[in-house]
């Protein structure tokens, strides 16, 4: 039965200041509330884990934009920021037959096995960026752990996975930051939008003259094998997805998971006291617990719906709140807002879910398991070097965590190899 109260209506703070304090009001209001984000753009939003769950597996909500009736009407500008995390031409953005046409060329050469490979490279950046970071110490003895070990890492990994030029390495950071940034103005958008066109069409003509052994290379290679073929523009913004969640995510957990830990000293304690297997743990539950992905966009009902008695019309957007669902007491019991690496039940839906689920778990996962343990072996002493309420939080309505992570290294543990 239709619910005949209107649902609450929340204006998203595009600061995220207060992630996880404005998730729990979001979950006290009710499983369905009315989002206003910046722009006065309205969508859903689902704080219910098991409804959010079943919502992403559901044949009749789909995540193509075309179907937005909002964007159909007029009513959402054509330079919104936010339509750069919506409006594209990729998998994530198309369902059914296209869905599948857009992500096999990415499925056939963004393989486990491809991944897998990567793990001696990773392993040589990480020991290089930790021997490295006491020369960014400043005169007061702190190093922001962020801005100098956990987002180069995997910037650098998923560039050179993907065949980007390494000039292009710091402009490829600054234009992801538009996109992620709630202050985006309209003119920083539509001039992203255009820079990055020209980047990737440079990038395609480099690698058609001379292919290298990368992921844009390989990908151009399938594509059309099978008679699908990709245009340009849907190469581009593959590739460009690919980028953007595939150092953004990484970057946040690198961070979550050690601001976590240092602020945790009971967890650290038991990671250090475990076995190598723990760091997994710790993994998940930052994921869980801290995911970098607070709200995704967005999905379409392709007819209207009902969800916990709201009805949802065909067309109309619907947010998905990781940071609510990811700890909800309904899923996770009445310490779900607790840090706990021991938790008997660790999943969660930081990387989405149904036929849209992300495609680089398993990456995200090895640059985790391997950027943590050897941070707090080479550093045993790493600490904090300011309160945790002093931190800043992303300005996202989508990323989150801090803008910094200023650390004390303490004396390193040399290795062999020094």
């Amino acid at each position: 039965m239709t619910a005949t109260t209107p649902p609450p209506l929340v204006h998203i703070d595009p600061s995220g200041a207060d992630r996880h304090g404005e998730a729990a009001r979001l979950r006290e209001l009710g499983p369905v509330v009315r989002a206003v984000l910046p722009g006065d753009v309205e969508m859903w939003m689902v704080t219910d884990y098991a409804l959010l769950a079943d919502l992403a597996a559901d044949p009749r909500v789909g995540r193509d934009w075309r179907n937005w009736g909002a964007l159909r009407r007029g009513e959402v500008p054509e330079d919104w920021p936010l339509l750069s995390m919506i409006r594209l031409n990729n998998a994530m953005a198309r369902d059914g037959l296209e869905h599948r046409r857009l992500r096999k060329p990415l499925t056939r050469t963004f393989t486990r096995a491809r991944v897998e490979r990567q793990r001696p490279r990773i392993e040589e950046i990480v020991t290089g960026m930790l021997a490295d970071l006491p020369r960014h110490t400043g005169p007061d003895g702190v190093v922001d752990l962020r801005l100098h070990y956990a987002y180069p890492f995997p910037m650098q990994v998923i560039c050179e996975l993907i065949g980007v030029p390494q000039a292009w390495w710091p402009r490829f950071r600054e234009l992801i930051n538009t996109v992620i940034r709630a202050d985006t103005t309209a003119e920083e958008y539509l001039s992203t939008q255009q820079e990055r066109h020209e980047r990737w069409q440079e990038l395609f003509a480099m690698k058609r003259a001379a292919p290298a052994d990368d992921l844009t290379s390989a990908m151009m290679a399938v594509n059309g094998e099978d008679g699908d073929t990709l245009t340009d523009d849907e190469l581009e913004d593959t590739l460009w997805m690919l980028i953007g969640a595939g150092h953004e995510t990484s970057i946040s957990l690198i961070v979550n998971a050690t601001r976590a830990l240092l602020t945790h000293p009971d967890q650290l304690a038991l990671v250090r006291g475990g076995d190598a297997g723990t760091w997994s743990r710790v993994i998940e539950e930052t994921l869980r617990w801290d995911a970098p992905v607070g709200n995704f966009p967005a999905r379409f009902p392709t007819e209207d719906i009902e969800v916990a008695g709201v009805r949802i019309a065909e067309g109309e957007a619907i947010l998905a709140p990781w940071s609510a669902v990811n700890r909800d007491p309904a899923r996770y019991g009445q310490d779900a807002d607790r840090f706990d690496i021991t938790r008997s039940d660790q999943r969660h839906l930081a990387f989405g879910g149904g036929p849209h689920v992300c495609i680089g778990p398993a990456l995200a996962r090895m640059e985790a398991a391997v950027a943590l343990p050897a941070l707090f072996e080479r550093y045993p002493d790493l600490a904090l070097a300011v309160d945790p309420a002093e931190l800043t939080a992303v300005p996202s309505i989508f990323s989150n965590s801090v803008t910094s992570l200023p650390v004390r290294l303490g004396e390193p543990r040399l290795s062999t190899a020094d």
